[in-house]
């Protein structure tokens, strides 16, 4: 990624972070990059409308510009379009963290979060990655999507590192994990990235891309309903895919 590209980016996600304005010394130094380069990216997003000085030696700060063009984008993503409406519904039913990420290689990134009521939640957001591949079921998912030479690349290289007393670390013992999961249409994260947390995932194709539907709760709470969760996961993430092929 060209630095000009990294820079902007930075410097909205750093907006985000601080929640104030920022003068172009704060941004230089946050971002730690030259203040030429920083003015640069500045002169530009201002020139475009993205920011404006709130007022003399005050500082810089996000228009609604950015806002207004991401939401235009996101009301008219053909994906989100198809699954928000079923995987919000799903949230409500089960009320627990409903989550959609897209696979990348070998990495997903989350676009839809729904959290539940419960105080006591899974906390992921929007535009993350998925925290692991050996232990969790959306990690598991994305394995499961791989060809045989490709998984067989990944299980030789890969670095099984433990997160719980749970997880798995033979690839032996994953590969056979992932086997199960492909029979079954589903893949489960029991403990294994973080302890009482349990995670259900099921992965679908759209337009020849995999997307992973995940459902994620404290073990307690979805092992009572793990059955019906299960069910309605894999029911939807059907119904999406037959719905790509139309």
């Amino acid at each position: 990624m060209s630095k000009i590209v990294e820079r902007t980016l930075d410097l909205l996600e750093l907006f985000a972070k601080e929640k104030r304005p920022l003068s172009l010394s704060d941004i230089a130094h946050l971002l730690k990059i030259p203040m030429s380069s920083c003015h640069d990216v500045l002169q530009a997003m201002q020139a475009r409308g993205y920011l404006y000085e709130i007022a003399p030696r005050a500082g810089y700060y996000p228009t609604l510009r950015l806002h207004s063009l991401s939401k235009e984008i996101v009301d008219n993503d053909p994906v989100l379009m198809r699954t928000e409406q079923l995987l919000r519904s799903l949230r409500d039913t089960l009320d627990e963290t409903i989550a959609l990420s897209k696979v990348t290689g070998l990495n997903a990134t989350y676009l839809l979060v729904f959290d539940p009521n419960h105080p006591l939640r899974m906390l992921v957001k929007v535009g993350d990655s998925i925290r692991s591949l050996h232990a969790t079921s959306a990690g598991k998912a994305l394995l499961g999507s791989l060809d045989e030479r490709a998984l067989a690349a990944f299980l030789k290289s890969a670095k099984l590192a433990p997160l719980t007393k749970q997880t798995i670390t033979s690839a032996a013992a994953l590969r056979k994990d992932i086997e199960v999961g492909r029979k079954r249409g589903w893949y489960i994260n029991r403990e294994e990235s973080l302890t009482s947390v349990t995670t259900i995932s099921v992965p679908f194709r759209w337009n020849r891309s995999v997307y992973i539907a995940t459902i994620a709760g404290p073990s307690s709470r979805l092992d009572q309903k793990h059955e019906t969760a299960v069910s309605l996961l894999v029911d939807i993430c059907r119904r999406l895919e037959m719905q790509s092929a139309t």
